[in-house]
């Protein structure tokens, strides 16, 4: 390709991208402008624009318990992945690296099994007896953290690769540094970016799970896509307003987290 080809092309590029990047965003705004129509029916636009819907689903109690109660659940499964898997992921990684191998393929077995099987074989296990946890949200974080699980471990098991554990331990030894006092100072904050990759990733994922919580909980701890599934009866504006509360709580926390990673690199 010539040089005077060279810009056509740089401007072809950016043209695709900008035309599927408005594809994807269409909808979105489709919805987001519905959920601020007064009302549209026959119309290419709202006949008027308003905060009605808003203003009732941010000032509806229900509403705001399924939201609690979702960042409640995937707070605590995501709480109970670290603290589980980093433990595990140091031990492999420094003093059993062969059984890495291994782990890659344990880790993946949430994913071997449709999220219905599972959530029917927890149901039969955990339905009765002395370990009936069924509606409650202990099954529900129980579930989430096994699947936060492969995403926590590749990502965090990359950086650990990238960061070089067995030299980086080696050389904290020399300057007599303890074991567990070199991981939590040295290696601890060298996993900061891939720790908070995998959280962000899982979070995303949890928060918008729907099967694992109709089925394990339902409505005896409403979460939020629970909350969405049972208000689909309602109006079109009202969903339209809580679809776009959940975009927008989403890409606001993602901004967020990022914006603190950025900072602190």
């Amino acid at each position: 390709m010539s040089r005077a080809d060279a810009p056509a092309a740089s401007l072809y590029h950016r043209v695709v991208v900008w035309l599927l990047f408005l594809i994807l965003l269409l909808p979105l705004a489709g919805t987001l402008l519905y959920s601020l129509a007064t009302s549209w029916s026959a119309t290419i636009l709202p006949d008027g624009l308003t905060f009605k819907w808003y203003l009732e689903l941010w000032g509806e109690p229900r509403f705001l318990k399924a939201f609690g109660q979702s960042l409640l659940v995937c707070f605590g499964a995501l709480a109970l992945s670290v603290v589980l898997i980093l433990p595990l992921l140091f031990v492999v990684h420094y003093h059993f690296p062969k059984l890495d191998a291994v782990m890659n393929v344990l880790i993946l077995l949430p994913f071997a099994v449709p999220p219905v099987v599972s959530a029917v074989g927890l149901l039969q296990l955990y339905g009765s007896g002395p370990l009936a946890m069924v509606g409650t949200p202990w099954i529900l974080i129980g579930c989430y953290f096994t699947i936060a699980l492969p995403f926590m471990y590749r990502a965090i098991t990359n950086n650990l690769q990238a960061i070089n554990l067995r030299d980086l331990m080696d050389a904290a030894h020399l300057l007599g540094a303890s074991t567990w006092k070199a991981a939590f100072v040295v290696v601890l904050p060298n996993l900061r970016k891939g720790l908070m990759v995998s959280l962000f990733l899982s979070f995303s994922f949890l928060f918008g799970e729907f099967v694992f919580a109709n089925l394990l909980v339902g409505t005896r701890y409403e979460t939020l896509q629970v909350y969405l599934n049972n208000m689909k009866n309602s109006s079109g504006h009202f969903n339209s307003a809580l679809v776009i509360s959940y975009f927008f709580f989403v890409l606001v926390f993602t901004w967020a987290a990022n914006r603190l990673n950025r900072d602190k690199a």
